[in-house]
């Protein structure tokens, strides 16, 4: 029997098509792809590498820093590869419940992204709001509590996803317009009710991008008017600068989800590519970026790389 026969309930697996409609710019596509993926690995495993060697790097800044350098290496690392195989041998089949599995752990690590980047803007609040009192409120054990608190949170809310979607009959065929296996997109091939999985999926996302956003404006309210009670311009300059790698990580993660959003809504008509297009870049962009802005802005990373250089130069 093919693999693509469907059977009494669920396909034996499904066909990613890749970026309907741009199919014969495949392999020009994959370009920047592999670039971002190689950047995103080679950034985020330097991150790991030297915060894990240096113990004076052992902060909670840095260990925060670490699990979100992890988890960009899983999140971009579950889905490009497989991408590529597309781009590049036309590798499209995909496991049905490798597809699950797939979906599950991207959707379930971008839960855990977002409780990171509030975990730092803890991190930079205590930091400068309560500096005196920095080290005993975030101890090593409050730093994996919160670990542990954003996985569970992360799993529990994404583990009736894959089950939700296997009751399915799929009766509109296995070809999944996208290149990867996005949520509304297998949805799209079930026949049946399937309204309870747009609207779980869709508060999913909502309740966490609103809830997780509002913490980090508030702490960073709170940031804004301890920073402008210091005495003098100087402490000023140096408590923005102990921020701005962390607001850039804010925004290369939050903007593309934005401008995702406003496009399903704005131009609901426009070419299904423009919107994959968005998708991707949503998931290679942060992993890519953000070593990048942590090892510019942070001292203590910057001069680990350069004197990894230096070394080798003599």
């Amino acid at each position: 029997m093919s693999a693509f026969n469907i059977t009494l309930g669920h396909p034996q697996a499904f066909l990613l098509i890749g970026i309907p409609g741009l199919e014969h710019l495949h392999i020009w596509i994959s370009i920047p792809f592999c670039i971002a993926y190689t950047l995103a690995l080679l950034g985020n495993c330097s991150l790991l590498l030297i915060i894990q060697a240096d113990a004076g790097l052992h902060e909670p800044m840095y260990l925060f820093l670490a699990m979100l350098a992890a988890i960009d290496l899983v999140l971009s690392s579950t889905t490009l590869p497989k991408m590529l195989a597309i781009f590049w041998f036309r590798d499209r089949e995909i496991n049905f419940y490798a597809c699950l599995i797939q979906m599950f752990l991207l959707r379930s690590f971008a839960i855990m992204e977002s409780a990171m980047l509030l975990a730092m803007a803890f991190d930079r609040y205590v930091a400068i709001c309560k500096p005196l009192h920095y080290t005993t409120i975030l101890t090593k054990s409050l730093i994996i509590k919160i670990g542990l608190a954003a996985m569970t949170r992360a799993v529990t809310l994404m583990t009736p996803l894959p089950f939700l979607l296997r009751r399915f009959h799929y009766c509109r065929g296995s070809a999944i317009a996208h290149c990867y296996c996005e949520h509304m997109a297998v949805v799209r091939l079930a026949c049946g009710d399937t309204r309870f999985n747009n609207i779980y999926g869709i508060a999913v996302a909502m309740f966490i991008v609103v809830l997780d956003l509002l913490f980090v404006i508030l702490s960073y309210i709170f940031i804004l008017r301890a920073v402008l009670q210091l005495a003098s311009q100087e402490a000023r300059y140096k408590a923005f600068g102990i921020c701005v790698s962390h607001i850039g990580a804010i925004l290369s993660t939050y903007t593309p989800v934005v401008i995702s959003s406003v496009m399903h809504h704005v131009a609901r008509t426009a070419a299904p590519h423009i919107h994959i297009l968005l998708a991707v870049f949503y998931l290679l962009f942060p992993p890519m970026i953000n070593p990048i802005i942590y090892g510019v802005k942070m001292k203590q990373i910057r001069d680990h790389v350069l004197s990894f250089f230096q070394r080798k130069d003599v």
